[in-house]
C-alpha cells in the first residue's frame, strides 16, 4: 500500500488528505457550486467531516491515497483530488481478471496501474492553472516514483467540460460504458474511461511542462473526473 506523500509544485502543492482540512475544505466547496452537478463534492462542514472520514477508511484499507489541494501562493486549501483503484499484477494470474491485493508487505508495495480521480477545485482555483500541475505532479509521481503501466481516467459521458479537460491532459479515450451507473442527479448515465500508458508519458510530461510554464489559459476549466 503507498505510503501518503506531500507533492510540491510550482502554484500548487497535494497534502495527504487528514481530519485538520475538514474545515478549508468545506470553505472551498461552498463558493460557487454551479459547477458542480457531476462531481461528488461535500457542502457544510458535516458532510466534509463526512467526505474526510470516508477518505481516511479507504486509505486504510489500501483502496485510495487522498489528498488536500492546496494553492502554493498562500496555503489556502482549494481543493481535493486522489489516486484509487490501486492495482497490483504481481504473483498468478487470477480469472476472472480483478483488481489484487499487493503481495508481500503492504508497506512497501508500490501499484502497477491506478486512476486518479475524485477531483474537485473551489470556484475561485478553477482556471488558474492549479488543476494542471495538480495532475502533472500525481502522474510523474506515479509514472517515476511507482512505476506504473497505466494511470485511469473518467468523468460522466454527458460532463463535456471534465471530459475535454481530460484529452487536454494527454490521455486516450478507451470508450464509454453505456447505462454504466446512476449520476449524481439520478439518471442512468454511461461512464467515459480514458488512460495514459507509461510508454505514452514522456510525451504528455512534456506537453504538460509546457502548459505549467506558460501558465492559465483564460477559459474557465471545471472540475475534472466525476467518477
Amino acid at each position: 500500500m503507498p505510503v501518503p506523500v506531500f507533492l510540491h509544485g510550482r502554484s500548487a502543492r497535494l497534502e495527504p488528505l487528514g481530519e485538520r482540512h475538514v474545515e478549508a475544505l468545506a470553505m472551498a466547496a461552498a463558493e460557487d457550486r454551479a459547477s458542480y452537478a457531476f462531481t461528488p463534492v461535500p457542502h457544510g462542514v458535516a458532510a466534509a467531516e463526512r467526505y474526510v472520514a470516508d477518505a481516511l477508511a479507504a486509505r486504510a484499507a489500501g483502496q485510495a491515497l487522498p489528498f488536500a489541494v492546496v494553492r502554493a501562493a498562500d496555503g489556502l486549501v482549494v481543493g481535493s483530488t486522489r489516486f484509487c483503484e490501486l492495482d497490483y499484477w504481481q504473483g498468478p494470474v487470477p480469472w476472472p481478471p480483478a483488481p489484487r491485493e499487493p503481495l508481500g508487505d503492504p508497506l512497501t508495495a508500490v501499484p502497477d496501474a491506478t486512476e486518479i480521480g475524485g477531483t474537485w477545485l473551489s470556484a475561485r482555483a478553477q482556471g488558474t492553472g492549479i488543476n494542471t500541475e495538480a495532475k502533472l505532479l500525481m502522474l510523474r509521481h506515479a509514472f517515476e516514483t511507482w512505476g506504473v503501466r497505466r494511470v485511469s481516467l473518467r468523468a460522466d459521458a454527458r460532463n463535456l467540460r471534465s471530459r475535454a479537460a481530460i484529452e487536454r491532459l494527454g490521455a486516450t479515450l478507451e470508450g464509454v460504458r453505456r447505462a454504466h451507473t446512476r449520476g449524481l442527479d439520478g439518471m442512468v448515465r454511461g461512464t467515459a474511461f480514458y488512460s495514459i500508458l507509461d510508454e505514452e508519458w514522456p510525451h504528455v510530461r512534456d506537453r504538460l511542462e509546457q502548459r505549467v510554464a506558460a501558465g492559465p489559459t483564460t477559459e474557465r476549466i471545471r472540475p475534472l473526473l466525476s467518477a
